[in-house]
């Protein structure tokens, strides 16, 4: 009769440690998902720098998001060499962004129509470049 009571105490012991992982779990989650829920975007990988966003940029992503439902990809920030000398992208204020399952037209209108909005290029490869620098277009394919 003793051994069947430590038996059921060591159930229960058992069950509640691993509920109350589970819950730490759900919780760890929920927060993941309350700081998801307040970016426009979501970066393709760790190393996409977009910390320094200013406001003006983050508007812009917030608009395109709202435009298409869906939040942009940033698959290039802040880089602090950039590729091409004068690049808005070394001073943070560029954003190359891909949104899969929507069109380049889409992603475009829904650039084109956010205020605030500097330069919008296209690459072959389906990037959509969005700044906050002067007002210019272009296609680089």
């Amino acid at each position: 009769m003793q051994n069947a009571t430590l038996l059921a105490m060591a159930g229960l012991f058992a069950l509640q440690s691993a509920t109350g992982a589970v819950g730490q779990e759900i919780k760890r989650h929920a927060v993941h998902l309350q700081h998801e829920a307040r970016t426009a975007y979501t970066v393709q990988t760790v190393s996409v720098r977009a910390g320094c966003f200013p406001e003006r940029l983050r508007a812009i992503l917030s608009h395109i998001a709202a435009k298409t439902g869906r939040r942009p990809v940033i698959t290039s920030g802040h880089r602090p060499h950039p590729r091409r000398h004068g690049s808005l992208h070394g001073k943070c204020l560029a954003a190359d962004i891909r949104m899969p399952g929507l069109s380049e037209r889409t992603i475009i209108a829904a650039a084109r129509s956010a205020p605030g909005i500097g330069g919008i290029g296209t690459y072959c490869n389906g990037i959509v470049h969005v700044d906050v620098g002067p007002q210019r277009r272009w296609v680089d394919c």
